[in-house]
């Protein structure tokens, strides 16, 4: 297809890049050309008109699978809301929320149930936007509810809602706790090492919420909630503060690398100004995560996956060396700024980055991969992956066109 032909232009292509008001598997496979039409940006003047490229087949592709990934997000985010974040009639409120599981969760920090509610406010703010602004530049809204077939939590406090993700059977990475601590970067030190900061929880399946009414029994809330919550509920809410940040740190490089294929000014400016919040949340939640205490628990009550996590004191952990390690094993709590680190070249000097945003490391794919590993998914049928990945490989095969 010639590069200045619409995707719209034929009835054919539109129905092979629309389905049922989800795009499907494939959709954006017809090229990388400029899309026509109804893409002047909202109160631009002339001169700022004149200066922008259109919006390609590429942007689109991009912006479509955003949109499907926040909508994942909304949906994990909703369910944690539901169980501990504020409730009230913005975002949460259905159910009255789960007071013990609140509780245990302010043993990482005070205002947890605050940040849960916001982050979980942004990521629908986030979603709803990408889908209006497809639509109102002639593409269609992503729509994955059709999804949400997965069984949630029954504990005091769900709605019992079924869900696009599965927050009871992870396996979470924590190895972005050394990489943000480390000189050595993935995209530019190639097969450098980065420590787990919970080895534990990237073993097994962990459940980072209250699966059902057993999860919290034994727990009372006290002064001192860290002797009266029980080892099991505690357990759970360091998990969910790991999985917090797990997810906003993907958010943090996806962002970035995508933003290096856009062609337009103003899509390029959706990426830049989205982007930064996930960074936000990441920083947030990994400095709460930190506050973890050092407990064991086996989940072999019923229902449990058998699976064991340890949490250690990540405040006494190793810190910073002279000269700094290679090792990734820098584990101490309190860094949360990004330690400078390789990028470019290293002639230049480490500098204080996000990383990784290198489409092998922090594109489409590589976030939907890491998503899969992390069990988000357990449940959801081979269609919704196929989907998935295609819309992810549509957006990493978008190119910047000069």
């Amino acid at each position: 297809m010639n590069d200045s032909t619409s995707v719209f232009n034929r009835k054919s292509n539109r129905r092979k890049f629309l389905t049922n008001g989800m795009l499907a598997a494939g959709a954006a496979t017809v090229g990388a050309g400029l899309l026509p039409g109804r893409l002047s940006a909202f109160g631009r003047d002339n001169d700022e008109q004149d200066d922008r490229a259109p919006i390609t087949k590429g942007d689109i592709a991009i912006l479509t699978f955003l949109s499907a990934l926040e909508q994942i997000e909304e949906d994990l985010w909703v369910q944690y809301s539901e169980l501990g974040g504020v409730q009230d009639n913005e975002v949460s409120g259905k159910n009255g929320g789960n007071a013990l599981y609140t509780a245990a969760l302010t043993i990482l920090d005070g205002d947890m149930a605050q940040y849960i509610h916001d982050n979980t406010d942004d990521e629908i703010s986030h979603h709803r936007f990408l889908n209006n602004y497809l639509v109102s530049k002639g593409a269609k809204k992503v729509d994955l509810s059709k999804f949400a077939t997965l069984k949630g939590s029954t504990a005091v406090g769900s709605t019992g809602a079924l869900r696009i993700t599965n927050l009871m059977q992870l396996t979470v990475d924590t190895s972005f706790w050394s990489r943000y601590r480390s000189i050595t970067n993935p995209d530019f030190d190639p097969g450098a090492p980065f420590v787990q900061a919970v080895p534990s929880l990237n073993v097994g399946q962990h459940t980072a919420i209250p699966r059902f009414p057993a999860d919290t029994a034994g727990s009372t809330i006290s002064a001192d909630n860290t002797t009266s919550i029980s080892a099991h509920l505690q357990a759970i809410a360091f998990t969910a503060g790991f999985h917090f940040a797990f997810i906003e740190q993907g958010g943090s490089s996806l962002y970035p690398t995508l933003a290096q294929k856009v062609t337009n000014l103003e899509v390029l400016r959706v990426l830049l100004s989205i982007g930064p919040s996930e960074t936000m949340h990441f920083q947030t939640w990994q400095d709460k995560a930190g506050n973890a205490l050092p407990i064991s628990d086996t989940d072999n009550g019923p229902g449990g996956t058998g699976a064991t996590v340890t949490f250690s004191t990540l405040s006494a952990a190793q810190g910073e060396t002279n000269p700094e390690s290679l090792n990734g094993d820098t584990l101490q709590a309190n860094l949360i700024m990004p330690e400078p680190t390789h990028f470019i070249d290293q002639g230049l000097g480490p500098v204080a980055i996000v990383r990784p945003t290198s489409t092998k490391f922090g594109g489409a794919v590589a976030s939907v991969q890491s998503f899969v590993d992390d069990g988000l998914f357990i449940g959801q049928p081979k269609q919704f992956f196929d989907l998935l990945f295609d819309l992810a490989n549509e957006a990493d095969q978008a190119t910047r066109q000069i």
